[in-house]
């Protein structure tokens, strides 16, 4: 079925049908639904449709929003998208009438409509995927308060600092991450229905009432923008993808905690993998495929960005490739954070001591603290780290008379292990 024929003396060549039909858009059903529901409100109270048009056309989707919420809706291999799937259905369950569903509305405000609705959704469902992930998190941080670790700078020992603030750090990035889906939802908080086909409708339509009747906080400014942008899609993808940079650089630590090198983390059983071939091996495959995803997050990202930029107004056939860049990394984001999350509530934390080289700031600050100017302290604790390495011993092997005779300014009681 296509909402087009009448122009068309013959049907669609196989090859035109087999390129131009995509199927990403049938997960946009129940949001279709959604939208035509209000629609036919509004075309009731404009008199466009009698109440018991209205009530019939309501019945119908409402049918087919029972069908899509229990995975029954069947669809066709003639319906050439979601929209045409539901208004075949809605003619099988009431009639010609289905034909004044499509009265002042266009395909392009109908699936930019959708496309809003669909991940003002998705958004809060990644807010809370992100929140869940934070709380294990926390709840890890609140048992390591105490457990000392070195942080790191170029993968290299720094300063000793407590795990519980290794973990937050992770905490600090997805907690901007959920700010910025939360910002984005502003963007995406427009209804574009009631702009048709980029030039609006001479009948009487009234897009700020189906705005309200879908819970958005505001209508269209400009019609044609109205059916072409997509820059709140790519905004929603962007940070999808931002996300799953943060999340990539949690799993790196994660990978690298595992590790018999580091020893920071064992993985439970029901969150890691084997090798079909090592039988020691345990591998913490989730967060090796979270780095994975991230890469791919940015391709997609890019891909959507590609796709927009050389764009003549308003609405072109192109734009239908937007769906596959942002369902693919929205799922593949929903998977990652429920994963994670499950793999951080099941770790065993358990890192090593911290070097004592991760106190040679420390030391430095001793005599910062007593006067002399921070170059000439870090000259004088980097003599004593020249010399000790060039021994083969460690910070913590210098005792508090070699420390007093380093500088007249430290004190015995400045001895790391007196």
């Amino acid at each position: 079925m296509t909402l087009w024929g009448g122009r068309f003396s013959e049907g669609p060549d196989e090859a035109l049908w087999n390129f131009t039909v995509s199927h990403a858009d049938r997960r946009l059903l129940a949001v279709d639904v959604q939208g035509s529901i209000a629609h036919v409100a509004g075309l009731v109270k404009v008199g466009l449709l009698t109440a018991e048009e209205g009530a019939t056309l309501t019945g119908g989707l409402t049918e087919i929003a029972g069908e899509a919420a229990a995975g029954s809706f069947s669809w066709h291999t003639s319906d050439e998208d979601v929209h045409t799937a539901v208004e075949r259905r809605l003619g099988e369950l009431v009639g010609e009438v289905a034909g004044k569903l499509h009265t002042g509305r266009s395909r392009n405000d109908q699936v930019a409509l959708d496309i809003r609705l669909y991940l003002k959704q998705a958004a809060d469902e990644r807010i809370n995927g992100i929140l869940g992930l934070v709380a294990a998190l926390e709840d890890q941080a609140g048992e390591h308060e105490d457990t000392a670790v070195p942080s790191y700078t170029h993968l290299q020992q720094a300063q000793p600092i407590s795990l519980a603030t290794h973990l937050r750090a992770h905490v600090a990035a997805l907690s901007r991450d959920v700010e910025r889906f939360r910002d984005a939802m502003k963007r995406l908080d427009v209804s574009p229905l009631g702009a048709g086909a980029g030039g609006g409708s001479r009948l009487p339509l009234d897009p700020a009432y189906t705005a309200e009747v879908l819970g958005f906080s505001a209508f269209f400014t400009n019609t044609i923008d109205a059916v072409s942008a997509r820059d709140q899609a790519t905004e929603y993808l962007y940070v999808a993808t931002q996300t799953f940079v943060d999340l990539s650089r949690l799993a790196e630590d994660l990978v690298l905690w595992a590790t018999t090198e580091f020893g920071w983390a064992t993985f439970g059983d029901a969150h890691t993998t084997g090798s079909s071939a090592m039988p020691q091996k345990k591998n913490p495959d989730i967060a090796e495929l979270t780095r994975g995803k991230a890469a791919s997050a940015i391709g997609d990202l890019t891909g959507l960005l590609a796709l927009q930029k050389g764009l003549p107004q308003s609405y072109n056939r192109d734009l239908q490739q937007d769906k596959e860049h942002l369902f693919r990394v929205d799922d593949d984001l929903g998977r990652a954070l429920s994963a994670l999350t499950g793999m951080i509530r099941g770790a065993d934390l358990h890192p090593p001591e911290p070097s004592s080289w991760t106190r040679a700031l420390d030391l430095a600050e001793v005599l910062v603290e007593r006067g002399l100017p921070f170059r000439e302290a870090h000259e004088v604790v980097g003599r004593l780290v020249s010399r000790l390495v060039s021994e083969g011993r460690e910070l913590g092997d210098v005792t508090a008379e070699e420390l007093v005779s380093e500088h007249s300014l430290f004190t015995e009681a400045d001895a790391l292990h007196p």
